[in-house]
């Protein structure tokens, strides 16, 4: 009596299938009536008759057969996403119809949106509405242009409507051209300044709709419309406003006591806490090398000559103190 044989994928092989196979491909073929307990094999393409003696069966090539596999995975995907996609159209209109139906108190307070398409455009229709006041934090050092590019008819849109824009910026970005270049041709209200830290990616529309990542990523983020959420960003928001530094004018950096810059010595304080050094420039909006040259410029102001020694003596030196 056969033993009945279990439904499996092709990653996952049964192990009478993998001995079959393997077996083939040492004999060079096996007997079809050995493929009664695993016709996985045969359904997966991995066997196939000998044209010349039926009561045969050959082995394909396991370098020919995967390319075989794979290609039968991808196609199923592209099908389900087109699926995907077909019901996506399919909802789209009832979900608008629907909305126009519901009241305010039926809308959803904190919406995940999955895929920057979605985020796209979710903050694109908030930019549409937009008629008061547009807040950004942008974390990170400059900007690319291509970005700046693509956002710039949408910010200005929202100038000409007569709303103000303020961003929040990390220092690093002071001297970044493209930025500078990009505000100087914006026509209206539009201010941006800078804190050696920032919090992650916000923005915030009208005080009525927020935006904020959900994933390392940036894939996923949250639409927020609960109003003491929305407050509270916003606040947030003003808070870091009024601790920061205007973008214009420029101005060289400015050194403390000993020849200590502003920035070194924001590397300074998280050396104390004991961060590596891909952490401070993730932190600060900068590349690693440019920490390493700050850290290595302190700890000869400091007459360092180890890690260890570097964190004594900032300790001892209070300058993370009295930039506080």
């Amino acid at each position: 009596m056969v033993k009945e044989h279990a439904p499996h994928g092709v990653e996952e092989l049964c192990e009478a299938g993998s001995d079959l196979y393997a077996r083939a491909l040492r004999e060079g073929r096996v007997r079809s009536e050995d493929a009664e307990h695993a016709p996985c094999l045969i359904d997966f393409g991995l066997l196939h008759p000998d044209i010349d003696d039926i009561r045969w069966l050959l082995p394909t090539a396991p370098a020919a057969a995967l390319p075989v596999l794979l290609r039968d995975i991808e196609d199923r995907i592209t099908d389900q996403r087109r699926r995907e996609e077909r019901l996506t159209a399919a909802f789209e209109p009832l979900i608008a119809l629907d909305a126009q139906l519901s009241s305010p108190a039926d809308t959803p307070t904190i919406t995940v949106l999955d895929g920057l398409e979605r985020i796209n455009s979710a903050i694109d229709r908030a930019m549409q509405d937009v008629t008061e006041e547009f807040l950004a934090i942008q974390p990170g050092g400059t900007r690319p242009p291509e970005t700046l590019a693509e956002a710039f008819p949408r910010d200005q849109a929202i100038l000409s409507r007569g709303c103000r824009m303020r961003t929040l910026y990390q220092h690093t970005t002071r001297h970044s051209l493209p930025v500078l270049a990009y505000f100087e041709q914006l026509d209206g209200d539009a201010e941006a300044r800078t804190l050696d830290e920032v919090t992650e990616r916000l923005f915030v529309f009208d005080r009525t709709v927020a935006f904020i990542p959900a994933s390392k990523d940036r894939s996923v983020a949250l639409e927020l419309r609960h109003p003491a959420l929305v407050e509270y960003f916003a606040t947030t928001f003003w808070r870091l406003w009024r601790l920061a530094t205007p973008m214009w004018p420029l101005a060289a950096p400015q050194l403390s006591e000993g020849g200590i810059t502003q920035r070194q010595r924001a590397i300074a304080g998280l050396l104390v806490e004991g961060l590596t050094d891909a952490e401070i420039a993730e932190r600060l909006g900068m590349n690693i090398r440019t920490a390493r040259v700050h850290i290595a410029k302190l700890a000869a102001t400091l007459g360092s000559e180890s890690r260890a020694q570097l964190g004594y003596l900032i300790s001892q030196s209070g300058i993370v103190e009295r930039g506080q």
